[in-house]
Order: C-alpha cells, then structure tokens, then sequence
C-alpha cells in the first residue's frame, strides 16, 4: 500500500502523514511543487524522528509520478469530497495508491480524471471536510485491515 500527497501546503501534516506511513510500513508519495520546501527540516516537528523509518519518494510533477505509477501497473484511488461511493463501500486491493491533494484547493479537474477510482469519507452535513492527515489516517486504516497489510 502507497499514500502519495498532491503538491502539499502544510508541512505539519504532511509531517503527521510521513510519521503515519511509518508506523504502518507504508511507502510515502509527494507530488510537488509543495507549498513549502520539501526537506527533512520542514517535517520534523510533527515526523519528529520517525521520518528516519519510512520511504519517500518524491516525484517532481503529476505527470512523473502518472508515469511512475503506470509502469508499475498501480491503481490510483483519490479521496475527494466529490466522489459519489463511500470509503467503506470500497474493495480495497495492495496495487492501489491513495491520492490526497492539496489542503486548500483539493487536485485539479486532470488528475480528478486521471483516477480509477474516487471516494469520499462520510461526514456530518454542512461541513465541508476532513483535515488531510486525519484522512489519510481513516482510509489507510481501512485499507489495510482489509488487505491484511498492518504490521506484526
């Protein structure tokens, strides 16, 4: 199981997500440009020192990492407000990487298209979303107890 990240803006999540993807034995994606430089430094208040434990592998544009994911034969599933199926109506399967886009303005309409599959979390009515890290927390989450893929 992958998380890759759509050109972040806050390092303080991206930080969360990096030190989620650690302490799950997932691979960690970001997309740039970031909204901040992407260095050790700008993750470390919220990584703290688990960022030493986790692989990341930044890719320079949407499209280097669409060739990417392509050559390795992955499915790109995004978490998007917009999407019409729920999380938890998913089968989720280990060829998947979850896509998560920016904190302020979500993915563009291409990489909305270039998805094979879309979900959305539940939330209560009226409010818009989650925060991103809490996110990806709840997805992977599931993802993995379905897959059988949670560390030992």
């Amino acid at each position: 199981m992958r998380i890759a990240l759509y050109e972040p803006d806050i390092p303080q999540n991206t930080g969360t997500i990096l030190r989620l993807c650690a302490c799950l034995g997932l691979e960690a994606h970001i997309i740039e440009p970031a909204g901040f430089p992407v260095t050790d430094r700008a993750f470390r208040r919220a990584g703290m020192d688990y960022l030493d434990r986790v692989a990341i592998i930044r890719h320079g544009s949407f499209q280097a990492f669409e060739d990417w994911r392509r050559a390795e034969r992955l499915k790109l599933v995004l978490l998007t407000t917009a999407a019409a199926t729920s999380y938890l109506d998913h089968a989720f399967r280990t060829d998947q990487v979850l896509l998560v886009g920016r904190e302020s303005a979500g993915v563009p309409q291409a990489v909305h298209a270039a998805a094979d599959v879309r979900l959305r979390i539940p939330i209560a009515e009226g409010l818009r979303s989650l925060n991103v890290a809490m996110a990806v927390a709840l997805v992977a989450g599931e993802a993995l107890r379905q897959t059988g893929g949670f560390p030992r």
